[in-house]
């Protein structure tokens, strides 16, 4: 005796199956964009600088997870690859013209406003710590500050800080804020470091950044660099 199955019972049971197969396709379609989204939105470490491909390396400041770093993890990546700027080998080089020269549209705009965060980032940091001070304690917080970073620049253009004791920093840096500020008085008709004879510091700041910073950081800010300026002649 044969037993068949009704043929209604067999398109519902085709039906089934297909869509079984379906809901599988889809699920493994969601997993894959879960898995692409992640993929995108995670934070990625920076690559280590001296044992990345030069052009992987300058990859990472085309990202914007460059500016999730910690100040000072990003200060000591440029420290880095500049070392690693000075000791490139020829086909290193290359490469590294190469990804500069093609380098255009959102990644050259974010490669640009990383670097410009950086210089944001420190001046921040500065005019915080620096208004949060007692006022007799903020000229000594001012020659620390300038030489850190005096220091610092050295070490990202040379590779090495100059021998030099803070005095001595301290004392070549007031009388070149002197010829500065004589220099300025000339062109603009006289005028003090407060008066609209801004130095190069400060117009840097107000031509680049500061349109990143919020009000109140755009106001301690222009405060902290005035005083910084005021303090080289006057120290």
């Amino acid at each position: 005796m044969s037993f068949s199955i009704p043929f209604q019972v067999q398109m519902f049971l085709e039906d089934r199956k297909r869509l079984a197969k379906i809901a599988a396709a889809l699920f493994v379609g969601i997993l894959l964009c879960l898995a692409l989204l992640w993929n995108a939105m995670r934070f990625r470490q920076p690559p280590s600088i001296f044992n990345t491909p030069i052009d992987n390396t300058l990859g990472y400041l085309t990202l914007k997870d460059f500016s999730k770093l910690p100040l000072d993890k990003r200060i000591q990546f440029m420290l880095e690859l500049a070392e690693r700027f000075r000791n490139l080998k020829s086909n290193e080089s290359a490469a590294m013209a190469a990804f500069l020269a093609g380098l255009a549209g959102p990644a050259r705009d974010q490669l640009r406003d990383n670097v410009k965060m950086i210089a944001k980032d420190v001046l921040t940091d500065g005019a915080t710590n620096y208004m949060s001070l007692a006022p007799s304690k903020r000229d000594a917080f001012i020659d620390i500050w300038i030489i850190k970073w005096q220091r610092t620049l050295e070490k990202a253009t040379t590779g090495k800080e100059e021998k030099k004791t803070d005095s001595e920093r301290l004392d070549a840096m007031r009388d070149q804020g002197k010829r500065n500020e004589e220099r300025q008085g000339r062109i603009v008709g006289g005028g003090s470091l407060t008066d609209k004879g801004a130095s190069g510091f400060l117009d840097f700041w107000q031509g680049e950044i500061e349109g990143s910073s919020t009000p109140r950081e755009q106001g301690q800010i222009t405060k902290f660099l005035d005083d910084v300026r005021t303090r080289l002649v006057n120290r």
